[in-house]
């Protein structure tokens, strides 16, 4: 119950909830890699929409962007989840560690990036790019994957079109809605969702997800970018241990 609130709270303000969830799912559930995988969508879809519809009510989203790309995810991340498990971790961990590895000295050694948005960025090019990139390529991996994904769109959103901080982690939790959304529908069909356990970590995640949101919102992007970096160099250890471990 703990992580799921402490994961709601972590992944409605960078993303990278999965991190807490799932470390503490495969150690106290005693549940197959796939059901875990199935009851986290369960759980985080819960928490993300409630995110989502917070940072609605509280800040502007960038629609043009966030509702193609959310509806693209549905399906990509339907498809990354029919492919969850069959892809040995190997074949993945290192090229996602060098990625985190290169983010995490691109922000630092850039203080100024996502503090304040750039519309010179948001061409008809990056808006199309950006769409193909959080709803396809994104999408995909959180279906298949997953943890994480939260932080990538982020810093897309940031990268690519030019928001700040706070309108990138708004967008972000749109299209992490139809990421959860795609996946748990596969999950569901062949059966791999433990539906009471999620119902209750889904409680508890929307509680720490309201708690995220609502922090993110009064601290701003400054204090958005400090957690940024925390949960990428946690990914970067934790998967580095993995590898090298």
């Amino acid at each position: 119950m703990t992580a799921a609130t402490t994961g709601g709270a972590v992944d409605a303000i960078v993303g990278g909830g999965g991190l807490v969830i799932l470390p503490a799912m495969l150690l106290a559930s005693g549940l197959p890699l796939p059901t875990i995988l199935g009851t986290n969508k369960l759980t985080a879809i819960a928490g993300t929409a409630s995110a989502a519809v917070t940072y609605a009510r509280r800040t502007g989203i960038d629609w043009k962007v966030a509702r193609p790309a959310a509806a693209l995810a549905v399906v990509t991340a339907g498809l990354g989840a029919l492919f969850a498990g069959s892809v040995p971790a190997g074949a993945y961990r290192p090229v996602i560690l060098a990625v985190l590895v290169g983010v995490a000295v691109f922000v630092t050694f850039r203080p100024q990036l996502g503090l304040a948005p750039d519309p010179a960025k948001r061409t008809r090019v990056r808006v199309a790019a950006m769409i193909l990139l959080a709803g396809g390529v994104i999408a995909f991996y959180d279906g298949a994957i997953g943890p994480g994904t939260g932080t990538f769109l982020v810093l897309a959103f940031t990268g690519v079109i030019g928001a700040d901080f706070v309108h990138g982690s708004a967008m972000a939790k749109m299209i992490n809605v139809g990421t959860n959304l795609g996946a748990l529908i596969v999950f569901g069909v062949f059966g791999h969702v433990d539906w009471t356990l999620g119902v209750l970590l889904a409680a508890c995640n929307i509680v720490g997800a309201q708690l995220g949101a609502r922090v993110a919102l009064k601290r701003g992007a400054k204090f958005i970018r400090i957690v940024l970096l925390v949960v990428v160099l946690s990914l970067v250890a934790k998967l580095g241990y993995d590898q090298f471990g």
